[in-house]
C-alpha cells in the first residue's frame, strides 16, 4: 500500500488474515501492536467511509501505547499523510479524504459499549478489557477483530475465543521484530536467568502465571464428582458496576470443588431468587451472603432461602486465605468467571513491589464468596501441610493450541 512504509512479517500475517478474530498473543517488543495499527490504516484507504475503532483500558494507556504508535506510523509516511484530511487530537480521531475514520476509544463498562457500530475492531492490551465490554463491541462489529495482549496468564480470549471456529491465534516475540535493537534483546533473554516465568511471557510470547497471585493452589475439573459433599454456597452482594457472584462449594477427601452459580450485574434481590432457582439451587442449602447487607439477607430469607451471613473480623479476609491454602482448589470447567478471577486476584504492592499482605479490592466477586464459606465451614487445620505450592495446571493447550505459530 505505501512503498516507505517499512514492516514486519506480523504485518503481513496480520493483513493476509481471513479469520474473523484474529488474536495476537505476543512477548514484550514483538511489534504486534505496531503491525495492526499499519494493517488498520490500509484498511482505512484502500476502501472508503470504513469505521475503524481502536480500543484500550483507558485513555492515557491509549496515549501512551497504541496511539502512540499510530502517530509514528502517520509521521513517517508523506503517501499516508496525503490521504488523511485531518486528524482531531482531543476525540483521538483520523479523518481519511476517502470518509473512513479511525477512532481511539476507551468504554466505562458493557452498557456504553452498546453505542455505534463500525467495520473493524482493534481491542489493545485485551486482558486489561472484561469480556462483557468486548463482547458488546464485538457484537457490533462488520468485518474483522484484531486482539492483542502479552499473555501474563489466561483470560477471557483462551477461555471463549483461541480454539473457535473463525479465530486464528497468532503467538510472536522479539526474534519477529526486526527494527528491534540488540540491547533491547538483551534485556528480555537475560530474564531467563532471573526470572523464568516472565522469560516464558515477555521473551517467548507464551502463557504464564502472573506474579503475585494470592491462591495458585487451583485446577481446572470438568465437574464436581458424584460423591462430593456440598458444604453451601457463597453470595456476594453487586448491582451496577460490581457483579453479583455465587458460589457452589463442596468437599471430598479433604479437597474443595468450587461451581460457579451466578455472575451478573444488575440483579434485584428478587432476582437474585429467581437466578438461583434457576441454577438449581435448592432452598435447603445454606448460602453465605456478605454481612454488610443485612437488608438484602433478610428479604431473601423473605423469599424463602436459607441465608446467614459471613462471619468478619479485623482479619478474617487473611484468615479465610490462608484457610483457603491449605486446601486444593477443583475449579470446574463452565466456571470462567472464577476462573478469571483466580487469575488476576494479587496482593497490593508498595513501591518497591513487595507484597502488603492486603488484597486488591478488585476481580473477588466470586472469590469473596468463596471466602465468606471458608470463614463460616472451614476451619485451619494446623497440622495439614500447605498446598498452594502445587504447580498450576490452567487450562490444557493454551501454549499449543496454535492455529499459526510465526516461523
Amino acid at each position: 500500500m505505501f512503498k516507505e512504509l517499512a514492516a514486519t512479517v506480523l504485518f503481513k500475517e496480520n493483513y493476509n488474515s481471513i479469520a474473523n478474530i484474529t488474536i495476537n498473543q505476543g512477548g514484550s517488543s514483538s511489534g504486534k501492536t505496531y503491525a495492526i495499527m499499519q494493517v488498520l490504516f490500509c484498511r482505512a484507504c484502500q476502501s472508503g467511509k470504513q469505521v475503524i475503532t481502536v480500543v484500550g483500558q483507558d485513555i492515557p494507556n491509549l496515549k501512551s501505547g497504541v496511539l502512540r504508535d499510530a502517530l509514528k506510523i502517520y509521521d513517517s509516511s508523506e503517501a499516508l499523510k496525503a490521504l488523511i484530511k485531518s486528524y482531531n487530537k482531543t476525540d483521538r480521531i483520523f479523518e481519511f479524504r476517502n470518509g473512513s475514520v479511525i477512532e481511539f476509544k476507551s468504554y466505562g463498562n458493557a452498557q456504553d459499549a452498546k453505542s455505534g457500530k463500525r467495520d473493524y475492531l482493534f481491542v489493545n492490551e485485551a486482558d486489561g478489557i472484561t469480556w462483557e465490554v468486548y463482547l458488546e463491541l464485538a457484537l457490533r462489529t462488520k468485518n474483522q477483530v484484531y486482539i492483542d495482549f502479552n499473555p501474563t496468564c489466561a483470560f477471557w480470549a483462551h477461555d471463549n475465543l483461541v480454539g473457535q471456529e473463525g479465530v486464528q491465534l497468532i503467538i510472536s516475540d522479539h526474534r519477529h521484530n526486526p527494527f528491534l535493537s540488540d540491547k533491547s534483546r538483551l534485556v528480555l533473554e537475560a530474564l531467563k536467568n532471573t526470572d523464568l516465568e516472565r522469560w516464558r511471557v515477555y521473551a517467548r510470547g507464551l502463557t504464564g502465571k502472573i506474579t503475585g497471585l494470592i491462591l495458585n493452589n487451583w485446577h481446572i475439573c470438568p465437574a464436581v464428582p458424584s460423591g462430593a459433599k456440598l458444604i453451601a454456597a457463597g453470595l456476594d452482594f453487586g448491582f451496577t458496576n460490581d457483579e453479583t457472584g455465587c458460589v457452589l462449594v463442596y468437599r471430598q477427601n479433604g479437597e474443595l470443588w468450587i461451581d460457579e452459580v451466578l455472575y451478573e450485574t444488575g440483579l434485584t434481590n428478587p432476582d437474585i431468587s429467581i437466578k438461583l432457582v434457576a441454577a438449581g439451587v435448592s432452598r435447603h442449602t445454606e448460602i453465605i451472603a456478605d454481612s454488610a447487607e443485612p437488608k438484602s439477607i433478610e428479604e431473601l430469607r423473605r423469599l424463602g432461602w436459607y441465608v446467614t451471613g459471613a462471619k468478619k473480623g479485623a482479619d478474617s479476609i487473611i484468615n479465610s486465605i490462608d484457610i483457603l491454602k491449605r486446601y486444593r482448589l477443583n475449579v470446574t470447567d463452565n466456571s470462567v468467571n472464577l476462573r478469571n478471577e483466580l487469575s488476576r486476584y494479587k496482593w497490593k504492592t508498595d513501591a518497591s513491589g513487595r507484597n502488603l499482605n492486603v488484597p486488591l479490592d478488585k476481580w473477588n466477586h466470586l472469590i469473596d464468596p468463596l471466602r465468606y464459606v471458608a470463614l463460616n465451614k472451614l476451619k485451619i487445620d494446623r497440622s495439614k501441610p500447605l498446598t498452594s505450592k502445587l504447580p498450576y495446571s490452567g487450562q490444557p493447550g493454551y501454549d499449543f493450541a496454535i492455529v499459526h505459530f510465526l516461523k
